[in-house]
């Protein structure tokens, strides 16, 4: 049933978060950056031991570490992730403005790698030991092992640097006001990130779709399909269609991991202000709330992905929910 399943569901994620958020908590604390000299930065020598202090005492960084972790955490509990000791704001709102930009590239780069690898693993199945599955399989196999902060520098290099068709990076143009930028411009800048993050994703849709339309098509029902004489799409659209899309959807959702890591990349090698990039700054200039409730957020991100995949078994699959026979 649809309830049992949501209250398993949530109880694993308080569960999750709780361990996602002591582990990251001892990983910062044992952090060989000092929180306090990278927020004051170049004037740390100007700064004395009783100024030190007092921004110590300010963030809370001169408790035990088992006190400040309590209290963040009851503080979380109310639903006060903290305030940004680099944006000089609550945290939940440096995450919600953050995560409005990198929502449109990460959606607009997980519908295009779902497509084109679902496409590409069915052209590749029909097609099978062709030039066109070689094709398919060695471009999912060389996507497999390539960095995407490489894909991303190479896309920057042909389309940005010798066509010069679109920008290098950022997010609108730079010397103009918000109020100046208009649509067209932010899908310019956008399009160079979301297309790295599309065709690295496109690998695993399409070589796990290809397996399974090539597992089908050496069943009987299939064989004898082809023996009554249905061939192409027809006999995809019959036989195969609803039997690969299901653990292709499932995989699309659970991917959502990779997504997360892979704009985190895209969003450093384009100067892309969204959530990604949030994240390395918090890290590399020692914001604990902040680096904290991104760890959260991105958590609950992931666990989200994973529980839409088990739902939609459960949707497209009746055989799936509980208490149904196999």
């Amino acid at each position: 049933m649809l309830v049992p399943f949501l209250l398993r569901k949530g109880l694993g994620l308080i569960c999750l978060l709780l361990a996602v958020s002591a582990i990251s908590f001892l990983l910062v604390h044992f952090s060989p950056i000092d929180p306090v000299q990278a927020y004051v930065g170049a004037d740390m020598m100007k700064v004395s031991a009783e100024q030190r202090e007092l921004i110590m005492q300010y963030w809370g960084l001169n408790e035990p570490p088992v006190t400040w972790y309590w209290n963040w955490l009851c503080a979380v509990a109310s639903g006060d992730l903290g305030t940004s000791m680099i944006y000089r704001g609550p945290v939940l709102e440096v995450i919600g403005e953050r995560f409005a930009a990198s929502l449109a590239l990460m959606g607009i780069a997980w519908v295009l790698s779902g497509i084109i690898g679902f496409v590409s693993g069915v052209l590749a199945a029909m097609n099978r030991n062709t030039w066109i599955d070689r094709l398919i399989r060695w471009y999912c196999y060389t996507l497999s092992s390539t960095p995407t902060f490489w894909i991303g520098l190479l896309f920057m290099l042909v389309f940005a640097v010798w066509l010069g068709w679109l920008p290098v990076g950022l997010a609108v143009p730079a010397g103009v006001t918000s109020e100046e930028v208009n649509l067209l411009d932010r899908i310019r800048h956008m399009l160079l990130p979301a297309l790295t993050l599309s065709v690295t994703g496109v690998a695993a849709i399409a070589l796990h779709t290809r397996e399974k339309l090539v597992d089908l098509t050496n069943k009987d029902y299939w064989i004898f399909a082809r023996a009554r004489g249905e061939r192409g799409f027809q006999i995809f659209w019959r036989h195969g269609l609803r039997n690969v899309a299901l653990p292709a959807i499932t995989l699309q959702f659970a991917s959502f991991s990779e997504l997360f890591g892979g704009a985190v990349l895209a969003e450093q090698v384009f100067s892309y202000p969204g959530l990604g990039q949030a994240a390395v700054e918090a890290g590399l200039r020692g914001d604990v709330p902040l680096l904290l409730g991104i760890v959260l957020f991105s958590a609950v991100f992931v666990y989200s992905g994973n529980a839409m995949a088990d739902m939609s078994y459960r949707l497209i699959d009746p055989r799936m929910k509980e208490g149904g026979k196999p």
